[in-house]
């Protein structure tokens, strides 16, 4: 590589937002993702503060020890098929209920107001596509730090006492709250049990 690429390498390593980094680094790992770990590292190295950095290293360094198929069971495991780990911000608050669309409706409204339209390709509140548009827009940045108390984010600021109390109350139990209405079915209980005659 020339100089001038090594400087405009190191410009563009320079300008990646934390945010961003995470925001890579929390989505399905791809073949792209392990043909990118030099640059990612890179990225890494040069974000603040230092125990960012570090965070980002150990976990880079896990990415490069472990096999794509096993990195790829790990995320599986930890965010499909757990409920406690969901990368859907709303999720922790709301679960699968009604509210839950309600609450999704102010994700597509932040990046609406901010010039952006959300991808349809996941949920507004997906957590790297949160940390990607707070890593553009102040916009971003606060709507990712009001739903902080549902999920933590270690690039955010220390929770204060509330936020504290709002996440413990959200961990305990099973995990988010499950839809309670709706789910009966529209038949009179007598005909489907066989009992009531049409």
């Amino acid at each position: 590589m020339s100089a001038a690429g090594s400087t405009r390498a190191a410009a563009a390593t320079a300008e990646v937002s934390p945010l961003k980094l995470a925001s890579v680094l929390l989505q399905y790992p791809t073949a792209a993702l392990f043909a990118g770990l030099d640059h990612l590292d890179a990225v890494a190295a040069a974000t603040g503060p230092r125990a960012t950095r570090q965070a980002f290293g150990r976990f880079l360094a896990w990415l490069r020890a472990t096999p794509p198929d096993q990195v790829a069971q790990h995320y599986v495991d930890t965010f499909d098929l757990r409920r406690r780990c969901a990368l859907y911000l709303t999720y922790y608050r709301f679960g699968d209920t009604r509210r839950r669309g309600m609450a999704m409706l102010e994700f597509k409204a932040a990046y609406r107001a901010a010039g952006f339209e959300p991808s349809d390709a996941e949920l507004p509140d997906y957590l790297p596509m949160v940390l990607d548009f707070a890593a553009l827009t102040p916009r971003g940045a606060a709507l990712l730090r009001r739903h902080r108390a549902d999920a933590i984010c270690a690039q955010l600021p220390r929770l204060g006492r509330r936020d504290l109390v709002l996440v413990r109350k959200a961990l305990q139990g099973d995990g988010p709250p499950r839809e309670e209405v709706g789910l009966e079915p529209f038949a009179p209980p007598g005909y489907l049990t066989g009992e009531v005659r049409s």
